[in-house]
Protein backbone atom coordinates (compact mmCIF):
# COMPACT_ATOMS: atom_id res chain seq x y z
CA UNK A 1 0.00 0.00 0.00
CA UNK A 2 1.49 3.40 -1.02
CA UNK A 3 2.38 5.78 1.83
CA UNK A 4 0.39 8.95 2.22
CA UNK A 5 2.43 12.05 1.22
CA UNK A 6 3.59 14.06 4.22
CA UNK A 7 1.66 17.24 4.82
CA UNK A 8 3.98 20.17 5.24
CA UNK A 9 2.71 22.64 7.81
CA UNK A 10 4.13 25.64 5.99
CA UNK A 11 2.43 24.58 2.78
CA UNK A 12 -0.79 23.20 4.22
CA UNK A 13 -0.61 20.35 1.75
CA UNK A 14 1.58 17.37 0.85
CA UNK A 15 4.95 18.03 -0.78
CA UNK A 16 5.40 17.45 -4.41
CA UNK A 17 8.24 15.11 -5.43
CA UNK A 18 10.24 18.13 -6.61
CA UNK A 19 9.79 19.91 -3.27
CA UNK A 20 10.82 16.80 -1.38
CA UNK A 21 13.99 16.46 -3.46
CA UNK A 22 14.80 20.14 -2.98
CA UNK A 23 14.28 19.90 0.80
CA UNK A 24 16.56 16.89 1.09
CA UNK A 25 19.22 18.55 -1.07
CA UNK A 26 19.14 21.65 1.12
CA UNK A 27 19.41 19.54 4.29
CA UNK A 28 22.44 17.75 2.82
CA UNK A 29 24.06 21.05 1.90
CA UNK A 30 23.56 22.42 5.41
CA UNK A 31 24.95 19.23 6.94
CA UNK A 32 28.02 19.25 4.70
CA UNK A 33 28.59 22.91 5.52
CA UNK A 34 28.47 22.27 9.24
CA UNK A 35 30.89 19.37 8.86
CA UNK A 36 33.33 21.55 6.90
CA UNK A 37 33.17 24.26 9.56
CA UNK A 38 33.82 21.72 12.32
CA UNK A 39 36.76 20.29 10.38
CA UNK A 40 38.26 23.74 9.89
CA UNK A 41 37.92 24.55 13.58
CA UNK A 42 39.50 21.21 14.52
CA UNK A 43 42.41 21.81 12.12
CA UNK A 44 42.93 25.31 13.53
CA UNK A 45 43.01 23.99 17.08
CA UNK A 46 45.58 21.35 16.11
CA UNK A 47 47.76 24.00 14.42
CA UNK A 48 47.58 26.25 17.48
CA UNK A 49 48.53 23.33 19.70
CA UNK A 50 51.61 22.59 17.55
CA UNK A 51 52.68 26.26 17.62
CA UNK A 52 52.29 26.33 21.39
CA UNK A 53 54.47 23.24 21.78
CA UNK A 54 57.19 24.78 19.57
CA UNK A 55 57.13 28.07 21.49
CA UNK A 56 57.35 26.30 24.84
CA UNK A 57 60.20 24.11 23.57
CA UNK A 58 62.40 27.09 22.62
CA UNK A 59 64.87 27.90 25.43
CA UNK A 60 64.11 31.21 27.06
CA UNK A 61 66.48 33.79 28.45
CA UNK A 62 69.68 35.31 27.11
CA UNK A 63 72.10 33.36 24.96
CA UNK A 64 75.22 32.07 26.62
CA UNK A 65 78.07 34.57 26.25
CA UNK A 66 80.78 33.71 23.76
CA UNK A 67 84.15 32.63 25.05
CA UNK A 68 86.60 35.54 25.12
CA UNK A 69 89.22 35.58 22.36
CA UNK A 70 92.70 34.72 23.60
CA UNK A 71 94.85 36.88 21.32
CA UNK A 72 98.14 35.38 22.50
CA UNK A 73 96.90 31.84 21.83
CA UNK A 74 95.67 32.71 18.35
CA UNK A 75 98.96 34.49 17.64
CA UNK A 76 100.92 31.36 18.55
CA UNK A 77 98.80 29.34 16.13
CA UNK A 78 99.48 31.86 13.37
CA UNK A 79 103.21 31.86 14.07
CA UNK A 80 103.40 28.05 13.94
CA UNK A 81 101.36 27.89 10.75
CA UNK A 82 103.21 30.65 8.89
CA UNK A 83 106.65 30.60 10.46
CA UNK A 84 106.58 34.32 11.27
CA UNK A 85 106.51 36.50 14.37
CA UNK A 86 103.32 38.51 14.94
CA UNK A 87 102.71 41.24 17.49
CA UNK A 88 100.46 40.83 20.52
CA UNK A 89 99.50 44.11 22.22
CA UNK A 90 98.93 44.53 25.94
CA UNK A 91 95.76 46.48 26.55
CA UNK A 92 93.58 47.25 29.60
CA UNK A 93 91.48 44.36 30.82
CA UNK A 94 88.35 46.44 30.27
CA UNK A 95 88.90 46.42 26.51
CA UNK A 96 86.93 43.81 24.56
CA UNK A 97 88.54 41.78 21.79
CA UNK A 98 86.20 41.50 18.82
CA UNK A 99 88.52 39.58 16.53
CA UNK A 100 91.97 38.08 16.07
CA UNK A 101 92.77 36.37 12.76
CA UNK A 102 94.72 36.52 9.53
CA UNK A 103 92.66 38.39 6.99
CA UNK A 104 92.90 38.84 3.26
CA UNK A 105 96.36 38.37 1.79
CA UNK A 106 98.18 37.63 5.04
CA UNK A 107 97.27 40.50 7.37
CA UNK A 108 97.35 39.57 11.06
CA UNK A 109 94.53 41.66 12.49
CA UNK A 110 93.30 42.28 16.03
CA UNK A 111 90.18 44.35 16.75
CA UNK A 112 89.73 46.02 20.13
CA UNK A 113 86.72 47.83 21.53
CA UNK A 114 87.56 50.12 24.45
CA UNK A 115 84.73 50.59 26.97
CA UNK A 116 82.02 53.19 26.54
CA UNK A 117 81.87 55.24 23.38
CA UNK A 118 85.60 55.12 22.75
CA UNK A 119 85.30 53.68 19.24
CA UNK A 120 87.55 50.86 18.04
CA UNK A 121 91.22 50.14 17.47
CA UNK A 122 92.70 47.72 14.96
CA UNK A 123 96.23 46.38 14.97
CA UNK A 124 97.17 45.13 11.51
CA UNK A 125 100.46 43.47 10.62
CA UNK A 126 100.71 42.99 6.88
CA UNK A 127 103.14 40.13 6.27
CA UNK A 128 105.61 40.92 3.49
CA UNK A 129 103.73 44.10 2.61
CA UNK A 130 104.45 46.58 -0.12
CA UNK A 131 105.48 50.10 0.82
CA UNK A 132 102.11 51.41 -0.34
CA UNK A 133 100.03 48.98 1.75
CA UNK A 134 99.25 51.33 4.66
CA UNK A 135 98.31 54.22 2.40
CA UNK A 136 96.02 51.99 0.37
CA UNK A 137 94.35 50.66 3.50
CA UNK A 138 93.77 54.21 4.71
CA UNK A 139 92.29 55.26 1.35
CA UNK A 140 95.21 57.38 0.25
CA UNK A 141 96.15 58.93 3.59
CA UNK A 142 99.86 59.70 3.92
CA UNK A 143 102.09 60.21 6.98
CA UNK A 144 101.84 63.73 8.36
CA UNK A 145 104.92 63.41 10.55
CA UNK A 146 106.63 60.95 12.88
CA UNK A 147 106.45 60.37 16.60
CA UNK A 148 108.57 58.23 18.89
CA UNK A 149 106.65 55.79 21.09
CA UNK A 150 108.37 53.13 23.17
CA UNK A 151 111.67 53.90 21.50
CA UNK A 152 110.23 53.20 18.03
CA UNK A 153 109.72 55.89 15.42
CA UNK A 154 106.16 55.70 14.07
CA UNK A 155 104.63 57.40 11.08
CA UNK A 156 101.61 59.42 12.15
CA UNK A 157 98.95 59.52 9.46
CA UNK A 158 96.71 62.48 8.90
CA UNK A 159 93.11 61.42 8.24
CA UNK A 160 91.32 64.32 6.63
CA UNK A 161 88.01 62.59 5.99
CA UNK A 162 87.18 59.78 8.43
CA UNK A 163 83.94 59.00 6.55
CA UNK A 164 85.98 57.85 3.56
CA UNK A 165 88.13 55.52 5.70
CA UNK A 166 85.37 53.62 7.52
CA UNK A 167 85.43 56.09 10.45
CA UNK A 168 89.19 55.79 10.99
CA UNK A 169 90.28 59.02 12.65
CA UNK A 170 93.92 58.27 13.40
CA UNK A 171 96.73 55.86 12.56
CA UNK A 172 100.30 55.03 13.51
CA UNK A 173 102.46 52.89 11.22
CA UNK A 174 105.93 51.41 11.15
CA UNK A 175 108.02 49.11 9.00
CA UNK A 176 109.23 45.93 10.71
CA UNK A 177 111.47 44.02 8.34
CA UNK A 178 109.32 42.94 5.40
CA UNK A 179 106.16 43.57 7.38
CA UNK A 180 104.20 46.76 7.87
CA UNK A 181 102.40 47.33 11.18
CA UNK A 182 99.52 49.74 11.53
CA UNK A 183 97.66 50.79 14.67
CA UNK A 184 94.54 52.64 13.61
CA UNK A 185 90.89 53.26 14.30
CA UNK A 186 88.28 55.60 15.67
CA UNK A 187 89.93 56.31 19.00
CA UNK A 188 91.74 58.92 21.01
CA UNK A 189 95.38 59.56 20.17
CA UNK A 190 96.37 58.45 23.68
CA UNK A 191 94.73 55.05 23.15
CA UNK A 192 96.50 54.57 19.83
CA UNK A 193 99.79 55.50 21.49
CA UNK A 194 99.10 53.06 24.35
CA UNK A 195 98.70 50.17 21.91
CA UNK A 196 101.71 51.20 19.85
CA UNK A 197 103.85 51.45 22.99
CA UNK A 198 102.78 47.99 24.14
CA UNK A 199 104.17 46.36 20.98
CA UNK A 200 107.25 48.57 20.59
CA UNK A 201 109.64 45.92 21.93
CA UNK A 202 108.14 43.30 19.60
CA UNK A 203 108.51 45.68 16.65
CA UNK A 204 112.19 46.19 17.45
CA UNK A 205 112.71 42.43 17.72
CA UNK A 206 111.23 41.92 14.25
CA UNK A 207 113.30 44.81 12.86
CA UNK A 208 116.53 43.43 14.32
CA UNK A 209 115.80 39.90 13.15
CA UNK A 210 115.41 41.19 9.59
CA UNK A 211 118.81 42.91 9.55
Amino acid sequence: MASTPRVVAELGRPETPEETAARKAESSRIYRGSQTARNLIAALLVTLAVVLVVVLAVPRGDQAPKDPIDVAKVAQQVERARGVDVVVPTVPATWAVNGASVQGDGVWTIIYAPPGDSGFIRVAQALEAKDTWASQLLRGAVPKDTTTIGGVEWDRYEISDSASTANVSGALGVRAGVDHILVYGDAAADDLALVAGSIADQVRDIQEAAR
